[in-house]
């Protein structure tokens, strides 16, 4: 496993974002399940973990791959890694993946997650959007 990967998977199963803040570069993208455009910038990525680590239930992360793709923002080839997780948010079973794009430093420049099924993505977004306006990321109308 990637060694930034590695060490990503550790500090969100402790839930330890202070040190993740490290691991991320200040421009990072996220591309969400259920958002079309990416979040953007380390500080509102960090509030958003903060919010997913509360939103789910039971997270874990069941395995790991890793090889090179395509980012989505240039489209150049980078080390990437795939962690396998499975949660529960609102009484729904989430299966998911974490895509993870690093830059020459090895830190994260960008970040997908996937999830399944259907019904698990809507739970996931409308608590995840919840959490936003509570913590004041998003506008409540967003």
């Amino acid at each position: 496993m990637h060694p930034t990967a590695a060490r990503f998977r550790a500090l969100v199963e402790k839930g330890d974002l202070d040190a993740l803040e490290e691991l991320l570069t200040p421009d990072i993208r996220f591309y969400s399940p259920v958002k079309f455009t990416p979040f953007e910038g380390r500080p509102m990525l960090l509030g958003l973990l903060g919010v997913l680590l509360r939103t789910f239930e039971d997270f874990r992360y069941v395995g790991s791959f890793a090889g090179e793709s395509r980012t989505s923002a240039d489209g150049s080839e980078a080390e990437s890694a795939v962690l396998l997780f499975r949660a529960t948010v609102r009484g729904k079973e989430i299966h998911g993946i974490d895509l993870l794009h690093f830059d020459a430093e090895g830190r994260i420049k960008e970040f997908t997650v996937m999830v399944r099924p259907q019904s698990a993505v809507r739970a996931l977004g409308q608590a995840v959007h919840e959490g936003l306006v509570a913590d004041g990321l998003v506008p409540a109308d967003e």
